[in-house]
């Protein structure tokens, strides 16, 4: 895996890929015109009033056409957006219309990868299963040299949660939780280690990239242009870099200079079928 620094192989305006004048891209996000620019395609929006974000912009879009919010003479509203990209630009190729909704919820956190024990997931040591220890835990895993990730994931006795309500619902009882960790060395070494200060449900697994590494990665995609968002997701052992088109030449030239799979470019405009 190649994951040294300053490579040759440079990917220059990954995130503006050209495309095929023909395919069309969808998405539903933010519009927003203010601040000294035209209608823009928002990615995250600052949480003031009025709203505030910047993007690319949108050709041919009017305000009249659609019902939008205003306020200090910033206009904006959510909607789904269909139209061609020429690696900067969104224009559009039909009128916009209401945006779609998020087939799954955010945010609900990962499950554990480990088969539950015989006899159901239960604590060894009860007088270590509180949270006091679960952060002695954590903080021992973060701090070891082949530390690779960790979350955490919760020992339900009824189906798991399908919403973060649902999940924040069932509340955060240490005695409840299950500490997944991964390491890039020995788990069954890892395992014994971490049994020293945690009593509770725990998933020890190995993976391909340390933390370190990923990190790395993450900083040096921060400070290239194109890219709209980069985070280190630990469940997945990998590099989430969202940019605004992915076609397979971005993909190839990310797991060419950092190993398949390290880098996942997940894209905020899709091709329309």
């Amino acid at each position: 895996m190649a994951l040294a620094l300053g490579t040759a192989l440079a990917i220059v305006s990954c995130g503006a890929e050209q495309a095929s004048p023909a395919t069309r891209y969808a998405a539903s996000l933010t519009v927003l015109e203010g601040g000294g620019h035209g209608p823009q395609l928002c990615s995250m929006v600052a949480e003031s009033m009025p709203p505030q974000c910047g993007g690319p912009d949108v050709i041919g879009w009017d305000w009249s056409r659609v019902t939008h919010e205003s306020a200090n003479g910033v206009r904006w509203g959510r909607y789904r957006v269909v139209g061609t990209w020429d690696g900067s630009r969104l224009t559009l190729t039909s009128p916009p219309g209401a945006p779609e909704q998020a087939s799954r919820p955010d945010r609900v956190p990962p499950s554990t990868p480990c088969s539950a024990p015989a006899g159901g997931w239960s604590p060894v040591e009860p007088a270590k299963a509180t949270r006091q220890a679960l952060e002695s835990a954590l903080r021992r895993a973060r701090e070891a040299e082949d530390f690779a990730g960790a979350w955490i994931d919760q020992n339900y006795s009824g189906p798991p949660p399908t919403t973060v309500a649902d999940f924040e619902a069932r509340g955060d009882d240490p005695r409840r939780l299950i500490l997944d960790v991964t390491f890039t060395g020995d788990p069954a070494r890892r395992e014994r280690w971490l049994r020293e200060v945690w009593g509770d449900a725990l998933c020890v697994g190995r993976a391909r990239h340390t933390y370190d590494q990923l990190r790395s990665i993450q900083g040096e995609l921060e400070r290239e242009a194109g890219f709209v968002s980069v985070a280190v997701d630990e469940s997945a052992n990998r590099v989430t870099a969202g940019v605004w088109v992915a076609g397979d030449d971005l993909r190839a030239r990310l797991d060419e200079r950092y190993g398949e799979q390290t880098v996942a470019a997940e894209a905020l405009l899709r091709p329309v079928d």
